[in-house]
């Protein structure tokens, strides 16, 4: 056999086969396409902080900074008693203390949610009429000086029968009022609570349709998130999981599945002292969450931490290494974003956030880098792996952990090969800057 050629290999089937189980699993190859289309591959915030309706104002982004930059001078004033406090080693410590007041200065918080539901209550309808018209013009005077938080939005009243029709008036007079003021800006977000039915989600998605409609936007540009907070959401009266039947009802509008703590615990039982997202209830929701959330698209949060760190510096340290303690918890087990309640959970909200990346960010690189480059090392990664290494070091990045030039500078990773590697098919693999 000449050089070049090749041994021709035999088969046994015709092509007629390989056509016909084409067609036979080209509306599977649909399906899977519809319904599970990937990580949309934007940025995640690592928290989520409500604000009662009536306690927005223009300034509360940067008084929650202010407020947890002086919870910081008070009670951890430099990077040593910081991390005397969280257990982080002195080099690290060191970083995640400046980042993290970096963070605080330059973005306290990465996603506001102006609360007209728990936080907020019921008030007349005058009075809520009017803090939804200003909350709108809030969010859009901050996006218009830049001042806005990277996400914002509202949650408003549930769809059950009691509080329908005023939350469906808050969400038209919110929604309008962005409208009559420079349109829907980028990372608008809208939360609905005590969901129980999908059918509440599917009436959810086609109140959006309607406005949509009515405002001549396109269809599917409104999204929203589903708060996972009774034990219908999770198992219906048939005894099957509700979740993954709520994320299609939505009809592509879902987002995220937040996770409520407290009312999710009390409606399993849960006495109030021991309401708290490391139960097993709460790792049983969140468990069955993240499984339907799956290739989906929608994000999974965590929820939050009713013990504030406020009083004497010895409760407030408690209470720091209980909030750090359960990041640094759901972290490890991919919820990658929660709910913050107070000011001074934003120092360990961030250096929680802030260690997990850094920790790991080197060996991380590096794994991904060799897979790159298809040199050896002692990890034998493969593709999904490598995606997985791939969004770790992007949240690092977007949240303010790392910078691309730590990345570069050893790896020679840029932010596009990264992105490749997180949504394959959609960028560069091949390791060049």
């Amino acid at each position: 056999m000449g050089q070049g050629q090749r041994e021709r290999v035999a088969t046994s089937l015709t092509g007629a086969v390989g056509e016909e189980i084409g067609g036979f699993l080209a509306p599977v190859d649909a399906e899977l396409e519809r319904r599970y289309p990937g990580d949309p591959g934007t940025r995640q915030p690592v928290h989520t902080v409500y604000v009662p309706g009536d306690a927005f104002a223009a300034d509360t982004l940067r008084v929650w900074g202010d407020r947890a930059l002086a919870a910081l001078d008070e009670h951890a004033p430099d990077a040593a008693s910081f991390a005397s406090v969280l257990g982080l080693d002195g080099a690290l410590a060191e970083d995640v203390y400046g980042r993290v007041r970096a963070k605080l200065e330059r973005e306290p918080v990465e996603d506001l949610r102006v609360d007209f539901e728990d936080g907020y209550g019921n008030r007349p309808d005058a009075e809520e009429d009017e803090t939804a018209a200003r909350a709108a013009r809030l969010i859009a005077a901050a996006h218009a000086a830049g001042t806005a938080a990277p996400y914002m939005g509202v949650r408003v009243k549930c769809m059950e029968a009691a509080v329908r029709d005023r939350g469906i008036r808050t969400l038209d007079i919110f929604l309008t009022g962005l409208m009559d003021t420079g349109g829907l800006p980028d990372g608008l977000v809208l939360t609905l609570p005590k969901v129980t039915y999908a059918e509440q989600v599917t009436a959810m998605a086609r109140l959006l349709a309607a406005f949509e409609q009515a405002r001549g936007l396109e269809p599917g540009r409104i999204g929203f998130e589903i708060q996972i907070e009774t034990s219908q959401a999770v198992l219906a009266a048939d005894g099957t999981a509700t979740v993954a039947r709520m994320i299609q009802a939505a009809q592509g509008r879902a987002t995220g599945l937040h996770y409520g703590t407290f009312d999710y615990s009390a409606c399993l039982g849960v006495s109030a002292a021991h309401q708290a997202s490391d139960h097993p209830v709460a790792d049983h929701a969140k468990a069955v969450m993240q499984v339907a959330a799956a290739g989906t698209g929608v994000r999974v949060s965590d929820g939050s931490t009713n013990v504030l760190p406020v009083g004497p510096t010895e409760q407030v340290h408690d209470a720091w290494r209980l909030h750090y303690g359960l990041t640094r918890r759901a972290l490890a087990r991919a919820y990658y974003q929660g709910w913050d309640m107070h000011p001074g959970h934003l120092p360990t909200r961030y250096a929680a956030v802030f260690a997990f990346y850094r920790e790991g960010f080197a060996r991380a690189a590096d794994r991904l880098a060799r897979y790159a480059g298809r040199t050896g090392g002692d990890v034998m990664d493969e593709p999904a792996t490598a995606k997985a290494l791939a969004g770790y070091l992007l949240r690092g990045l977007d949240c303010g952990a790392l910078d691309i030039a730590e990345l570069a500078g050893p790896s020679g990773l840029s932010r596009a090969v990264l992105e490749g590697f997180a949504a394959p098919g959609h960028g560069d693999l091949t390791g060049s800057a």
